[in-house]
């Protein structure tokens, strides 16, 4: 790295030091909450059943045990849902900052709420808590995203929103390795370990404070012109921002007397149809893309290998630290590589090497050699995923829409992010036990149709800006308006 490179890249290290702060209070809990459930599940089970033992002077039976187990895991999900929807709202009206410090509240409730459930001999708590750890989880994802992309420089946009991905990788690895039973995985400490989740929220709550608002969002949307500039100056260091200026004038005038969108406008309107559609298809559906499946999957196969039992636990830290990496080499490559092709080739070769896989696991008697291949596959599927998929499908929402568009765009992201992460959820386990290894074969579908979504249609983002960006993607959305494709000037992102 030049002298010249070197300075620019160090000018931005408080932009760096934002990414940070928001990502152990956003994306991170989300990797974490997905992650720290599964070890102590036998001693909340047991949990239940004494509870009920204590009110009712009998024990609870087994199907209702695992009913209220299935929902405490699940109900993550439909709180996520509700914090998403509230990602349209909260941050528009209260501004980026003050939308995550009240999340930050919301997360320490929740740990109150697990630190005493035992306590209380309540497992209504442990509910309560994790529906309150899926509204955070929820809001805390779509803003951190949205203040992230909005305080960044076009060249750093992609690697600096893609940190959203590293911190799901992190927290998922963190809430593996915590919930080992060395450490906190046992029946004395479970209520800590359900509790954890509170630390980063304050740590969030504690320093996001010596943060400006997002300069985007004061320009545009409150018409605070200084204080813009003066965020902007602190972030990146740097006193010439008149292209950075150009940019946000272009998009306030755009947006001129209009209010920010509503999700049935995101819905129903002509202008931003394939961003849309770019939105929903490859990077809100990334659940269907199998990577779930696959770490259910991967105990089968590491059981057919010959794997421990209790060295199993060592192995999934083994798969969520390969999906760490290859998330954070992602973020060195999406300024180079582009969007479009790491993500669209990434999904082709998942799909493909998925196929392979369940041709593997259809002969895997045939030979006693063909389980250690299989595990090799995993691995291989999960590089792909941190390469491409995962990293990219946290930084291109950024990218697709306008000021006035974006609260409501993260609404409708999270709630198919959300709802779809509900749905694999509950019915996974039935398709399994109907399909067996075959079961990965919807999962090709899905990342086939994705890849060629993004290689055929969807133009490239990197480097661009916001309106450069809406401009392109005008070009599909009037395509059929022969006129209507040379005059693609900004008002036309307000247009119905």
């Amino acid at each position: 790295m030049d002298g010249a490179s070197g300075k620019f890249q160090l000018q931005y290290w408080r932009l760096y030091l934002l990414s940070m702060v928001l990502g152990i209070g956003g994306s991170f809990q989300y990797g974490i909450q997905v992650s720290v459930i599964a070890s102590p599940a036998v001693h909340v089970q047991s949990f239940v059943n004494h509870t009920w033992l204590w009110r009712y002077g009998a024990p609870v039976d087994d199907s209702t045990n695992q009913l209220i187990w299935s929902f405490i895991v699940a109900v993550l999900s439909l709180g996520a849902w509700a914090g998403a929807v509230h990602s349209g709202s909260l941050p528009v009206t209260y501004g980026r900052k003050k939308a995550l410090l009240f999340n930050n509240v919301v997360a320490v409730v929740a740990a109150i709420l697990m630190l005493f459930s035992r306590m209380a001999k309540s497992f209504e708590m442990i509910l309560l808590g994790r529906f309150l750890y899926g509204y955070n989880v929820g809001l805390g994802l779509s803003v951190h995203l949205m203040y992230l992309g909005e305080s960044s420089p076009k060249k750093l946009r992609g690697f600096l929103t893609l940190t959203g991905s590293i911190f799901i990788g992190f927290g998922k690895v963190m809430g593996q390795i915590i919930g080992i039973k060395e450490i906190m995985g046992t029946e004395d400490m479970w209520p800590y370990l359900l509790a954890v989740s509170g630390i980063p929220a304050i740590l969030q709550l504690v320093t996001l404070v010596f943060f400006p608002e997002s300069p985007r969002y004061l320009y545009i949307d409150k018409g605070d012109t200084e204080g813009s500039i003066k965020a902007l100056q602190w972030l990146w260091q740097e006193d010439d921002l008149k292209l950075e200026l150009d940019d946000m004038q272009k998009e306030r005038e755009s947006t001129q007397g209009e209010k920010a969108k509503t999700v049935k406008d995101v819905l129903c309107s002509r202008c931003v149809r394939w961003q849309l559609l770019t939105l929903i298809i490859p990077c809100a559906g990334v659940q269907f893309c199998g990577i779930n499946a696959l770490y259910f999957y991967a105990f089968d196969i590491f059981r057919e290998s010959g794997v421990p039992e209790n060295q199993m636990h060592y192995l999934a830290i083994g798969l969520g630290a390969t999906e760490l990496i290859t998330v954070t080499l992602c973020s060195f490559l999406i300024d180079r590589a582009g969007r479009k092709k790491l993500m669209g080739y990434g999904y082709l070769l998942m799909g493909i090497t998925m196929c392979v896989l369940t041709v593997m696991l259809s002969i895997k008697d045939l030979n006693p050699w063909i389980p250690y291949v299989n595990i090799g596959m995993i691995f291989c599927v999960i590089c792909i995923y941190g390469l491409g998929p995962s990293g990219v499908s946290m930084a291109l929402p950024a990218d697709l829409f306008l000021q006035a568009w974006r609260p409501s765009a993260y609404v409708i992201s999270g709630t198919v992010n959300w709802i779809s992460m509900f749905l694999v959820g509950m019915l996974f386990g039935y398709v399994v036990d109907g399909l067996g290894q075959f079961c990965f074969l919807i999962f090709v579908a899905y990342t086939i149709f994705s890849s060629a979504f993004l290689l055929y249609f969807v133009p490239e983002t990197k480097g661009k800006t916001m309106v450069e960006i809406m401009e392109d993607f005008n070009k599909l959305n009037y395509k059929n308006r022969g006129a209507d494709t040379d005059r693609t000037d900004i008002d036309l992102a307000t247009k119905f």
